[in-house]
């Protein structure tokens, strides 16, 4: 099975990697970017054939463009989303973007008779405002806006991917429609453009972490991620499914213990003690960004993946594959310096 299929945010992590498995399989691939004048250096480091990758400019937020990115388009990967390295002054610079660019792209993707819609959602759409402690969760989770402690990311992924849900209960009609809700996303770089999650391992590498504070996500090969999107396009008989897409859940000591352990000199900026509590609290004084760190102190966010793994054959790389591969990455690149 192959025909023509949308990715929106072509340009990001996640996406490019999808796309390249979209190509790799004999699809045909529409990308929207926000800029046409980045076709250029995009099509250099996705390295697919020119006549297999369209480019389209659309924005989450204005219609120009949408209608012409569909044409011709079965299916739709909708992965453009904010995600932002620092805390906006007010949640709806997130929220809106996201909402809007979801129900958006559902709209003109039912104009254009688009069959299979997967959107890229987020653990952050699952794991936050349970209280203290977290734990595991899985597809039956969602992030509890009622609690004011939730960040303005988990709040925008939120309510994005209900917003998504409630218009394809409702508008949907035939239309088959699959989140995919990815926890921290790590693996080899395609570009210099550098991810959130991306960063972190940077600035480890670069001893811009004195110290590792008690906190932690799970992880999950980019690969991986792609391929969940990649099954979840394909696979027959989908209907309103979600699927955690999460590997183990590790401290930021965990991971600056893989790059110790494996990279040599490499590695020798990278902290290897743990950030007592109290002094991250007491940064986040001076630097406010830091505020959303210290509401994650100790908590576990985990992510059950075996519903995607029972039901579409997915398989998981292990999370110290995930980190290295990002860390060879950003050396070899010289973003990092050796």
């Amino acid at each position: 099975m192959a025909g023509t299929a949308l990715v929106t945010g072509g340009s990001g992590y996640i996406a490019g990697f999808l796309i390249r498995q979209l190509v790799e399989n004999g699809w045909t691939v529409h990308m929207t970017v926000r800029s046409l004048m980045r076709e250029s250096e995009v099509r250099g480091w996705l390295n697919v054939p020119a006549d297999k990758l369209r480019f389209f400019a659309a924005d989450l937020e204005q219609d120009a463009g949408w209608a012409e990115a569909m044409a011709g388009c079965s299916h739709v990967a909708h992965v453009a989303s904010p995600f932002p390295l620092g805390v906006p002054k007010h949640a709806d610079e997130l929220i809106v973007p996201a909402r809007e660019g979801a129900l958006r792209a559902l709209r003109f993707a039912k104009a254009a008779g688009v069959t299979r819609f997967v959107l890229t959602s987020s653990m952050a759409a699952i794991a936050y405002g349970h209280g203290d402690g977290g734990g595991i969760y899985s597809e039956v989770d969602w992030t509890n806006l009622d609690n004011p402690g939730v960040m303005p990311y988990p709040r925008s992924k939120t309510v994005a991917e209900r917003a998504a849900r409630d218009w394809v209960a409702t508008e949907g009609g035939a239309m088959e429609f699959a989140s995919v809700n990815p926890a921290a996303v790590f693996g080899p770089l395609l570009s210099d453009d550098l991810s959130t999650s991306i960063e972190l391992v940077k600035q480890l590498l670069e001893g811009k972490v004195p110290m590792c504070p008690d906190i932690g996500f799970g992880i999950i090969d980019v690969r991986d991620v792609a391929d969940l999107h990649y099954r979840a396009l394909t696979a027959p008989g989908i209907r309103d499914e979600r699927y955690v897409c999460s590997g183990p859940f590790l401290k930021m000591i965990d991971v600056a213990n893989i790059l110790s352990a494996n990279l040599g000199e490499q590695a020798r900026k990278v902290p290897t003690r743990r950030m007592p509590d109290w002094l991250l609290k007491l940064f986040a004084l001076v630097r406010p960004e830091l505020k959303q760190l210290v509401a994650e102190l100790g908590n576990v966010r985990g992510g059950d993946s075996r519903h995607a793994m029972d039901t579409l054959g997915w398989t998981m790389r292990p999370p110290e594959e995930a980190i290295l591969a990002t860390a060879h990455s950003l050396i070899e690149r010289g973003i990092v310096k050796g």
